[in-house]
């Protein structure tokens, strides 16, 4: 499998911040969460699609990318996918990452998820994806999270982040 070159990123800052052509409260940024793009990519869940739209940057962890990897595999060995389904999502996987800001996890993400969150308690993935969209450091009303999962979601409202 061919690895691809690296590319210079621009800082989550300058990707997720909104035009000055738009209102000020429009949402410009969505962050995708592991569980909101499982269930689109095994559950056919064609909400979350909705909830990308043209226009907004799709911002995610790195551990978006492996929960849904490992969510792939899962699938596929437990007979919940079949092999030609399992080789559309992991293109369909790949199509999502090019198309998304990646956010690496680093220090800072480890330092946050090692403090209190609103609501708790949280598990540890959880917190590093609210750690993460914290760490963009946007106004929450101007970043949309997309997820299925509770604790998230609650979080993520009590934080002042949009839930879609």
């Amino acid at each position: 499998m061919a690895k691809r070159s690296a590319t210079k990123r621009p800082s989550p800052s300058a990707v997720a911040r909104p035009s000055r052509a738009g209102p000020a409260a429009t949402t410009r940024v969505r962050y995708v969460e592991s569980s909101a793009l499982v269930a689109a990519l095994l559950e056919h869940d064609t909400a979350v699609l909705k909830r990308l739209p043209g226009g907004t940057r799709r911002v995610t962890s790195v551990l978006t990318l492996s929960e849904t990897g490992r969510a792939i595999i899962r699938a596929r060995v437990t007979g919940r996918l079949t092999e030609a389904d399992e080789k559309a999502a992991i293109r369909a996987l790949r199509t999502f990452e090019r198309r998304c800001f990646l956010l690496e996890i680093n220090q800072a993400v480890v330092d946050r998820v090692r403090r209190p969150f609103p609501v708790e308690p949280v598990r540890t993935l959880d917190a590093i994806h609210l750690a993460t969209v914290e760490l963009l450091e946007e106004p929450p009303q101007l970043v949309a999270i997309v997820t299925r999962d509770e604790r998230v979601r609650v979080n993520a409202r009590a934080l002042g982040y949009k839930i879609e």
